[in-house]
Protein backbone atom coordinates (compact mmCIF):
# COMPACT_ATOMS: atom_id res chain seq x y z
CA UNK A 1 0.00 0.00 0.00
CA UNK A 2 2.74 2.45 0.95
CA UNK A 3 4.34 1.92 -2.49
CA UNK A 4 1.12 3.05 -4.22
CA UNK A 5 0.98 6.03 -1.86
CA UNK A 6 4.59 6.83 -2.71
CA UNK A 7 3.75 6.95 -6.44
CA UNK A 8 0.76 9.20 -5.77
CA UNK A 9 2.70 11.52 -3.44
CA UNK A 10 5.52 11.76 -5.98
CA UNK A 11 3.13 12.69 -8.77
CA UNK A 12 1.39 15.30 -6.59
CA UNK A 13 4.76 16.87 -5.71
CA UNK A 14 4.25 16.21 -1.99
CA UNK A 15 7.90 15.99 -0.95
CA UNK A 16 7.04 15.89 2.76
CA UNK A 17 4.83 12.83 2.30
CA UNK A 18 7.42 11.21 0.00
CA UNK A 19 10.05 11.57 2.72
CA UNK A 20 7.64 10.28 5.38
CA UNK A 21 6.70 7.22 3.30
CA UNK A 22 10.36 6.41 2.67
CA UNK A 23 11.00 6.66 6.42
CA UNK A 24 8.08 4.23 6.87
CA UNK A 25 9.82 1.72 4.58
CA UNK A 26 8.08 2.34 1.25
CA UNK A 27 10.28 0.75 -1.44
CA UNK A 28 11.95 3.65 -3.22
CA UNK A 29 12.13 1.96 -6.64
CA UNK A 30 8.85 0.00 -6.47
CA UNK A 31 7.09 -0.25 -9.85
CA UNK A 32 3.50 0.55 -10.82
CA UNK A 33 1.55 -1.48 -13.42
CA UNK A 34 3.42 0.31 -16.24
CA UNK A 35 6.78 -0.44 -14.67
CA UNK A 36 7.25 3.17 -13.58
CA UNK A 37 8.98 4.07 -10.32
CA UNK A 38 7.79 6.91 -8.09
CA UNK A 39 10.63 9.02 -9.51
CA UNK A 40 9.45 8.44 -13.08
CA UNK A 41 5.90 9.38 -12.06
CA UNK A 42 7.28 12.57 -10.48
CA UNK A 43 9.22 13.25 -13.68
CA UNK A 44 6.10 12.77 -15.83
CA UNK A 45 4.39 15.44 -13.71
CA UNK A 46 7.53 17.65 -13.62
CA UNK A 47 7.12 17.48 -9.84
CA UNK A 48 10.49 18.96 -8.93
CA UNK A 49 10.25 18.86 -5.11
CA UNK A 50 9.22 15.23 -4.85
CA UNK A 51 11.75 14.28 -7.56
CA UNK A 52 14.46 15.98 -5.49
CA UNK A 53 13.37 14.13 -2.33
CA UNK A 54 13.45 10.79 -4.16
CA UNK A 55 16.77 11.41 -5.91
CA UNK A 56 18.44 12.58 -2.70
CA UNK A 57 17.13 9.45 -0.98
CA UNK A 58 18.81 7.34 -3.66
CA UNK A 59 16.09 6.63 -6.25
CA UNK A 60 17.41 5.07 -9.47
CA UNK A 61 17.47 7.81 -12.15
CA UNK A 62 17.99 5.15 -14.85
CA UNK A 63 15.14 2.77 -13.89
CA UNK A 64 13.13 2.10 -17.06
CA UNK A 65 9.40 1.43 -17.36
CA UNK A 66 7.77 -0.97 -19.83
CA UNK A 67 8.27 1.44 -22.75
CA UNK A 68 11.94 2.12 -21.94
CA UNK A 69 11.46 5.57 -20.39
CA UNK A 70 13.60 6.41 -17.36
CA UNK A 71 13.50 9.58 -15.23
CA UNK A 72 16.67 10.76 -16.98
CA UNK A 73 15.46 10.01 -20.52
CA UNK A 74 11.97 11.41 -19.94
CA UNK A 75 13.26 14.62 -18.32
CA UNK A 76 15.58 15.12 -21.30
CA UNK A 77 12.90 14.42 -23.91
CA UNK A 78 10.35 16.72 -22.25
CA UNK A 79 12.72 19.54 -21.36
CA UNK A 80 12.12 19.13 -17.59
CA UNK A 81 15.41 20.89 -16.97
CA UNK A 82 15.57 20.94 -13.16
CA UNK A 83 14.86 17.23 -12.88
CA UNK A 84 17.24 16.51 -15.77
CA UNK A 85 20.07 18.34 -13.98
CA UNK A 86 19.38 16.35 -10.79
CA UNK A 87 19.49 13.04 -12.69
CA UNK A 88 22.78 14.08 -14.31
CA UNK A 89 24.24 14.90 -10.91
CA UNK A 90 23.13 11.49 -9.60
CA UNK A 91 24.51 9.04 -12.11
CA UNK A 92 22.34 9.34 -15.23
CA UNK A 93 23.53 6.82 -17.83
CA UNK A 94 24.35 9.03 -20.83
CA UNK A 95 24.46 5.95 -23.08
CA UNK A 96 20.97 4.73 -22.17
CA UNK A 97 18.43 4.83 -24.98
CA UNK A 98 14.66 5.12 -25.35
CA UNK A 99 12.35 2.77 -27.25
CA UNK A 100 13.46 4.33 -30.54
CA UNK A 101 17.09 3.60 -29.76
CA UNK A 102 17.78 7.29 -29.20
CA UNK A 103 19.61 9.12 -26.42
CA UNK A 104 17.91 11.93 -24.46
CA UNK A 105 19.56 14.44 -26.82
CA UNK A 106 17.58 13.30 -29.87
CA UNK A 107 14.01 14.03 -28.66
CA UNK A 108 15.24 17.16 -26.87
CA UNK A 109 16.59 18.42 -30.22
CA UNK A 110 13.44 17.45 -32.09
CA UNK A 111 11.18 19.23 -29.58
CA UNK A 112 13.17 22.45 -29.54
CA UNK A 113 14.34 22.36 -25.90
CA UNK A 114 17.37 24.64 -26.28
CA UNK A 115 18.56 24.69 -22.63
CA UNK A 116 18.08 20.92 -22.36
CA UNK A 117 20.19 20.36 -25.47
CA UNK A 118 22.88 22.66 -24.06
CA UNK A 119 22.82 20.77 -20.73
CA UNK A 120 23.05 17.35 -22.40
CA UNK A 121 25.90 18.44 -24.68
CA UNK A 122 27.80 19.77 -21.63
CA UNK A 123 27.13 16.48 -19.82
CA UNK A 124 28.86 14.64 -22.66
CA UNK A 125 26.05 12.80 -24.45
CA UNK A 126 27.16 11.29 -27.78
CA UNK A 127 26.23 14.00 -30.29
CA UNK A 128 26.29 11.73 -33.34
CA UNK A 129 24.35 8.81 -31.85
CA UNK A 130 22.11 7.28 -34.53
CA UNK A 131 18.70 5.94 -33.47
CA UNK A 132 16.62 3.09 -34.95
CA UNK A 133 15.24 5.46 -37.61
CA UNK A 134 18.84 6.19 -38.71
CA UNK A 135 18.51 9.75 -37.42
CA UNK A 136 20.88 11.81 -35.27
CA UNK A 137 19.94 14.74 -33.02
CA UNK A 138 20.94 17.08 -35.86
CA UNK A 139 18.71 15.28 -38.38
CA UNK A 140 15.74 15.23 -35.97
CA UNK A 141 16.12 18.96 -35.22
CA UNK A 142 15.80 19.60 -38.97
CA UNK A 143 13.36 16.88 -40.13
CA UNK A 144 10.94 17.10 -37.19
CA UNK A 145 11.66 20.70 -36.18
CA UNK A 146 9.87 23.76 -37.53
CA UNK A 147 12.92 25.69 -38.72
CA UNK A 148 12.21 28.40 -36.14
CA UNK A 149 14.47 30.13 -33.64
CA UNK A 150 14.69 27.22 -31.16
CA UNK A 151 15.60 24.65 -33.78
CA UNK A 152 18.07 27.06 -35.39
CA UNK A 153 19.78 27.55 -32.00
CA UNK A 154 19.86 23.78 -31.47
CA UNK A 155 21.46 23.21 -34.87
CA UNK A 156 24.07 25.87 -33.94
CA UNK A 157 24.74 24.18 -30.59
CA UNK A 158 25.12 20.74 -32.17
CA UNK A 159 27.40 22.06 -34.93
CA UNK A 160 29.54 23.99 -32.40
CA UNK A 161 29.80 20.84 -30.29
CA UNK A 162 31.25 18.99 -33.27
CA UNK A 163 28.27 17.14 -34.72
CA UNK A 164 29.07 15.44 -38.03
CA UNK A 165 27.14 17.71 -40.42
CA UNK A 166 27.37 15.17 -43.24
CA UNK A 167 26.04 12.15 -41.34
CA UNK A 168 23.13 11.23 -43.62
CA UNK A 169 19.87 9.46 -42.77
CA UNK A 170 19.07 5.87 -43.80
CA UNK A 171 18.29 7.05 -47.33
CA UNK A 172 21.57 8.90 -47.72
CA UNK A 173 19.99 12.37 -47.35
CA UNK A 174 22.26 14.79 -45.46
CA UNK A 175 21.18 17.42 -42.90
CA UNK A 176 21.94 20.18 -45.45
CA UNK A 177 19.75 18.50 -48.09
CA UNK A 178 16.91 18.16 -45.55
CA UNK A 179 17.23 21.83 -44.51
CA UNK A 180 17.28 22.94 -48.16
CA UNK A 181 14.20 20.91 -49.14
CA UNK A 182 12.31 22.22 -46.08
CA UNK A 183 13.23 25.80 -46.99
CA UNK A 184 15.08 26.43 -43.69
CA UNK A 185 17.60 28.90 -45.15
CA UNK A 186 19.07 29.98 -41.77
CA UNK A 187 19.79 26.37 -40.84
CA UNK A 188 21.08 25.74 -44.36
CA UNK A 189 23.62 28.58 -43.91
CA UNK A 190 24.84 27.20 -40.55
CA UNK A 191 25.36 23.74 -42.07
CA UNK A 192 27.03 25.05 -45.23
CA UNK A 193 29.42 27.18 -43.14
CA UNK A 194 30.33 24.03 -41.19
CA UNK A 195 31.17 22.14 -44.38
CA UNK A 196 27.79 20.54 -44.94
CA UNK A 197 27.19 19.02 -48.35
Amino acid sequence: MSDTQLHAAAEQNDATLVTQLLTDDAKIDARDSNGATALLRATHANAVDSARALIEAGADVNAKDKIDDSPYLYAGARGHLEILKMTLAHGADLKSTNRYGGTALIPASERGHVETVKTLIEAGVDIDHVNNLHWTALLEAIILGDGGSNHRQIVELLVKAGANVNLADGNGVTPLQHARSAGYSDIEKILAAAGGR
